[in-house]
């Protein structure tokens, strides 16, 4: 398998299985094998050469273990994806590699020990495949400056994108998913890490998703007219909740587009509703009085509050890709999502599958009963334009 280059850093404090690990590394022709023995020694290195793409990481080691190291790596951006190699059991591994996806780190597997060749050389083609398929990195500020910002949301450069949803049985698009990307005039197509941060900085999360709202309605109200019609989801943090003027504003918008809140879905993530208020509480009922469906977006990503999920009028249950991404190697991920498909049908709450990406996973979601999902298999985030084109072509 040839690979492009790669920086990896082996961290073992095992010498004959580190010398193997690199050995093996270098054979599949990573570019740049870096080892350590510890964890200390693992950040001075990397502190000289720089950040690597894989870590190949060992847990329990005498002096800073592999868990300190991965989470001071994480802080300084010193590591992109972990493999774990530990000879822990594996409940263990598995709460290890939870950890180290809370980190923000991409956990790409678990090879256990000893490290055998296939597995390894898998776990590179994973890392390959994944960033083959993912979008491409457009020009973007890392984070743009305030008063820019400001100026693009007063401009409506902040455009609202939409990628379906699918009934996973008869292909047809149930509804879209609003997100957001940045029109610079000069820089082209910006991603959500240019703007975003920004805007919860300085309190314009609303004043987004109100444009969000007039732009998705006009769209909405166009593919109607064309025989389309659509539900549309917008995203809504927890924190928007507490905004006593948010319902009459979503009314009013309404209003403006003759359209009806049973035609729109909120997703909100359950990070930030452990602690809801009592205004945020009556906002929730208020969607689902007008109408609306809510849903809990990338559920399973956190600790999920089961108790949080039957006192909160939730209707919808999004879950998190990373058990899809994750379906074929591990097979508690597809006992977690038929628990939730079987949860979800208890509770009378719709579930949708999030990240298919892979034509096997679609079928083996279909075979576990799943019947709404969204992922790039399916399609991809697109202008309004675009997707009005994409869904005039896919109905001929």
């Amino acid at each position: 398998m040839p690979i492009p280059p790669l920086r990896v850093l082996v961290l073992e404090d095992h010498a004959f299985q580190r010398s193997f690990a690199v050995s093996m590394l270098k054979h599949s022709g990573c570019s740049e094998v870096f080892k350590a023995a510890d964890g200390a020694q693992a950040l001075a290195i990397l502190q000289e050469v720089g950040a690597v793409d894989i870590a190949l990481c060992d847990l329990c080691m005498e002096g800073m273990d592999g868990l300190e190291f991965l989470k001071r790596a994480a802080q300084a951006g010193l590591v992109g994806s972990i493999i774990i190699g530990s000879s822990l059991s594996v409940d263990l591994r598995r709460a290890a590699c939870q950890i180290v996806s809370l980190l923000g780190l991409d956990v790409l597997g678990d090879v256990g020990k000893p490290l055998r060749p296939e597995d390894l050389a898998f776990l590179l083609k994973k890392y390959l495949k994944a960033r083959g398929v993912e979008p491409v990195t457009l020009p973007a500020v890392k984070q743009a400056d305030e008063e820019l910002v400001h100026q693009a949301l007063a401009e409506q450069q902040l455009q609202a994108w939409y990628q379906p949803k699918f009934n996973l049985l008869t292909g047809e698009v149930c509804g879209v998913e609003v997100l957001s990307r940045w029109q610079h005039p000069s820089k082209g197509t910006l991603s959500p890490a240019a703007f975003i941060p920004v805007l919860e900085r300085c309190g314009l999360m609303d004043e987004l998703l109100f444009s969000q709202l007039h732009q998705a309605l006009d769209l909405q109200r166009q593919a109607r007219d064309r025989g389309f019609s659509l539900n549309i989801a917008f995203n809504l943090q927890a924190a928007q909740l507490a905004n006593g003027e948010l319902m009459s504003t979503i009314k009013g918008i309404l209003v403006d587009y003759g359209a009806h809140g049973s035609s729109l879905t909120f997703e909100l993530t359950e990070t930030g509703l452990l602690e809801a208020s009592a205004t945020s509480l009556e906002n929730l009922v208020r969607l689902r009085m007008m109408g609306s469906r809510l849903s809990i977006d990338d559920f399973g990503a956190g600790f999920s509050s089961l108790q949080r999920l039957c006192q909160l009028p939730f209707n919808e249950i999004k879950l998190d890709g990373e058990f899809v991404r994750t379906l074929e190697d591990e097979p508690r991920c597809r006992t977690v999502i038929a628990s939730t498909l079987a949860l979800g049908e208890a509770l009378g709450m719709s579930v949708v599958i999030e990240g298919i990406e892979t034509e096997e996973q679609h079928q083996q979601l279909l075979e576990l009963g799943c019947t709404q999902g969204q992922g790039y298999l399916l399609a991809r985030p697109m202008s309004g334009t675009d997707l009005l084109r994409w869904l005039q072509e896919s109905s001929v």
